[in-house]
């Protein structure tokens, strides 16, 4: 069956007019292949379209011959963007969320303060779908804090074939992307609004997702521009926020839910996390930080409270040893804390 390697190989040997490989000239863009399919858009100037046919016709050839059972080709033109026309009173209208693309449901993952666990949630709830068999990938949108390299156990620098799409990280079946992969671990990110707003766009249509039926998006804390950026670009399916019992984190927590609100994104559900302490010794639970805070908020919102997951060291071992909790004791207790969690997503908004 056909990969992307001997797709572009196979492109390389296609001519533009104006010489040199359509690869090479920057004319292929948004290439997939998938399952013996290969799709992806000749970026063409508009007047050329007519001496493009022929061309898009010998690529076509040139991939069924290097073993693709099905090709799709759309040539699409660019052109310098017009002047507004201010004698008519016209004015351009603003772009709406749009779809990633191959992506069936995005779900975001968030919380009003830091410190919650939210991106421990996130991960074993990314493995803990991809154990239900659904194809789940995983964004890491904390750009500030990104920690879902070490929580999923993968490393290396993503590569880019072309230099524009990037090719994601995979392990425990969950296809990943995070900032965290393309700086060092000691490497601050000191960047501004509009980079923040730049990298996550690229984070979400430039990676070569693939085919997925979830794809959750680890938010950073609080509720700025990457949270905005996300509700205002993608079509945003729902989102989840964390929260510890205790009122500070409450607090946070309710502005988070009310920016959701603001931005028309659905709000899935609540889950309340280091719900209780237990003691790794005797098995004694004491709750640290209150109890019942957060399932008191879901039912004052209406809203259902996804899990009530525990403080308790064999997750945060697990986090930090790369393989989440429901992959390093998929049996346990705490485990079956975060499968409620898919079990209930998958029952509504991924059934």
């Amino acid at each position: 069956m056909i990969d992307r390697e001997t797709a572009l190989a196979a492109l390389k040997a296609i001519e533009t007019p104006a010489g040199g490989d359509v690869v090479s000239a920057g004319v292929v863009r948004a290439l997939t292949v998938s399952d013996g399919a290969v799709r992806f858009v000749m970026e063409i100037d508009p007047a050329q379209a007519q001496a493009f046919e022929p061309i898009k016709t010998a690529a076509e050839a040139a991939l069924k011959a290097a073993g693709a059972d099905a090709v799709s080709i759309v040539l699409t033109g660019h052109t310098e963007k017009a002047p507004p026309d201010v004698r008519m009173g016209k004015k351009s209208e603003p772009k709406g969320p749009e779809p990633v693309p191959g992506i069936a449901r995005l779900i975001a993952v968030a919380s009003g303060k830091g410190g919650v666990g939210k991106s421990t949630v996130s991960s074993n709830l990314a493995c803990a779908l991809a154990q239900k068999g659904l194809r789940v990938g995983l964004l890491d949108a904390d750009v500030y804090g990104p920690s879902q390299p070490r929580m999923l156990g993968i490393s290396g620098r993503p590569s880019s074939p072309d230099g524009k799409t990037i090719l994601p990280m995979r392990n425990h079946g969950v296809t990943a992307m995070s900032l965290g992969l393309m700086t060092n671990d000691d490497q601050a990110v000191v960047w501004r609004g509009p980079m923040l707003m730049g990298a996550l766009q690229q984070m979400l249509f430039q990676v070569q997702w693939g085919a997925l039926d979830v794809l959750l998006v680890d938010l950073p804390p609080g509720t700025g521009d990457v949270q905005m950026t996300l509700a205002q670009k993608a079509r945003v399916d729902g989102a989840i926020v964390v929260s510890t019992p205790q009122d500070v984190a409450l607090l946070d927590a309710r502005k988070g839910i009310d920016m959701f609100q603001q931005l028309n994104v659905p709000l899935l559900g609540l889950i309340e996390n280091m719900s209780t302490h237990i003691c790794s010794k005797c098995g004694h639970e004491d709750p640290v930080f209150g109890h019942g805070g957060v399932a008191a908020e879901a039912r004052k919102l209406g809203v259902p409270l996804l899990a009530e997951i525990p403080l308790h060291i064999d997750i945060r071992l697990a986090a930090d040893g790369g393989a989440p909790i429901v992959v390093s004791k998929p049996e346990s207790a705490q485990a079956r804390a975060f499968h409620q969690v898919a079990d209930a997503l998958t029952e509504s908004v991924l059934a």
